[in-house]
């Protein structure tokens, strides 16, 4: 049964009777001194008449010493506005309202939570205010506490991401194994094509029914003796509806307490055989969802699949073929040469970011892994292309925390304006600063303006700018 928290709302008190009979002067006073940390006797016009100081270090921050200055005189600039809405509102007898506003003072600004309303002779306010730096300080720890645990959970995530992709692009077949068990927990995509199981069917299943019947004693005893070996030779087995021998591999990792056992199978002397496909390798490269363009040495195109048509915009492949790749690829002069040249050094580049240009004038975001192979005697290089446009679109805004290395900002070149570029270079280069004098004055914007050089309302303004303004729940 479902149970609604009703919304909260005041309440009076019901026995009138019961309540104590008038009350002198001293006695109220000392009432409305025990009820708030300090409290404040104000004049219609915000004058302070008197004040009494429960909390003892606010006295030590000069509290003590406002009696006759206008109430509004000891805020800080960006609380007076609130301060004249307490004001307004207790000379109109509107219902009272809790207001959190800073006082200045000399080892940083005070906050204090005050309640203001009308009470007594008529033209006398009192304000009622608590102090507001201890919860201050456990909000800066909750916050510090939230943001950490957010990048920890963002770089699992990433890590996760960066396993389950090389797990399932792997071309040899792996299994994750529960030692207790001894069934499958994951088996990659090259696992399911060598044993012909369909996507997932092998999960749950007990990891012996990959061999033959008469292979399975040795293939438990291996499982076994991986608990307790970390190099253990690779053991040959017949895999079950003969497949094959093939050299099966087993090691030992924990995962959350938890033993696992990862295999990995191997052919044995070509002994398995290939793969049944209903499709042939070509029609398969066609189909893919990533564009695909094979080039000579020289960089013509020799072939491209449908993808790369569509990122070309170019209605057909007779239109790419003999055509050069760099009138597509990359910035003019920079891209593309230094791809080439990491594919001469190193026979492969993995996901370069750079840019491609359409037919039509449209400049796509786009990942290039490339690979270099024989082709009559002659070198070729195949690339695949993903177009990240639309995810650099939908994704979460980075943090501005993180700033541009040199290497980040060269990469904008091309892609945006000197201009833009030294602009966003000097709005980071400020954004840090700011971030850096807050931290080094524990947040205290007055020392941190003074260290900044800055005035304090030209600080704030950088603040409100740069999205750096700490908000507190129930202000405007």
């Amino acid at each position: 049964m479902n149970k609604h928290i009703a919304p909260s709302r005041q309440t009076a008190f019901k026995a009138p009777d019961a309540m104590p009979g008038p009350l002198s002067a001293s006695v109220a006073a000392s009432l409305l001194a025990a009820v708030g940390d300090v409290t404040f006797v104000l004049s219609e016009t915000g004058k302070i008449l008197d004040m009494a100081v429960s909390q003892g270090d606010l006295a030590n921050h000069g509290f003590a010493d406002w009696v006759g200055e206008s109430w509004i005189d000891t805020m800080t600039v960006e609380s007076r506005p609130k301060v004249a809405e307490m004001l307004a509102e207790a000379a109109s007898n509107a219902p009272p309202r809790w207001r959190q506003v800073n006082h200045p003072a000399a080892g940083g600004d005070v906050p204090v939570r005050y309640l203001v309303m009308a009470l007594g002779e008529p033209g006398r306010l009192i304000a009622i205010g608590r102090d507001m730096r201890g919860v201050a300080a456990v909000q800066q720890r909750l916050l510090q506490t939230q943001q950490s645990l957010e990048r920890d959970y963002l770089r699992l995530r990433q890590a996760e991401t960066r396993y389950r992709l090389l797990f399932d692009m792997a071309s040899e077949p792996v299994l994750i194994v529960d030692v207790e068990t001894r069934r499958i927990r994951e088996a990659n995509p090259a696992a399911h094509r060598l044993l012909d199981a369909a996507e997932g069917a092998l999960i749950g299943n007990p990891v012996t029914s990959i061999v033959e019947v008469d292979h399975r004693d040795d293939f438990v005893a291996h499982l076994g003796a991986a608990k307790s070996a970390d190099d253990l030779a690779p053991v040959v087995l017949r895999l079950a509806d003969r497949r094959g021998d093939a050299k099966i591999s087993a090691r030992l990792f924990r995962q959350a307490q938890t033993p696992l056992l990862i295999i990995r199978i191997e052919p044995a002397d070509g002994a398995i055989s290939g793969h049944r496909f209903d499709t042939t390798l070509g029609e398969v490269v066609e189909r893919m969802p990533d564009a695909f363009v094979l080039v000579d040495r020289d960089l013509n195109v020799l072939t491209a699949n449908a993808s790369f048509l569509e990122l070309t915009e170019l209605p057909s492949i007779d239109r790419v073929i003999g055509s050069r790749l760099g009138g597509w690829l990359g910035r003019p002069g920079i891209d593309l040469e230094l791809i080439v040249s990491q594919l001469r050094e190193h026979g492969s580049v993995r996901n370069v970011s750079t840019i491609l240009r359409g037919a039509a004038g449209t400049i796509e975001e786009i990942e290039i892994s490339g690979v270099v192979a024989a082709m009559a005697g002659s070198a070729c290089y195949g690339f695949t292309i993903r177009n990240v446009g639309r995810r650099l679109r939908d994704a979460p805004l980075a943090p501005r925390d993180v700033p541009r290395s040199v290497e980040q900002l060269t990469e904008l070149v091309g892609r945006m304006s000197l201009k833009e570029i030294v602009r966003e270079s000097t709005d980071l280069i400020e954004r840090l600063c700011i971030e850096a004098a807050l931290t080094y004055t524990s947040d205290n914007r007055a020392s941190a303006a003074e260290v900044l050089g800055v005035s304090r309302q030209s600080l704030y303004s950088k603040l409100h700018r740069h999205g750096l303004g700490n908000l507190v729940p129930g202000d405007s």
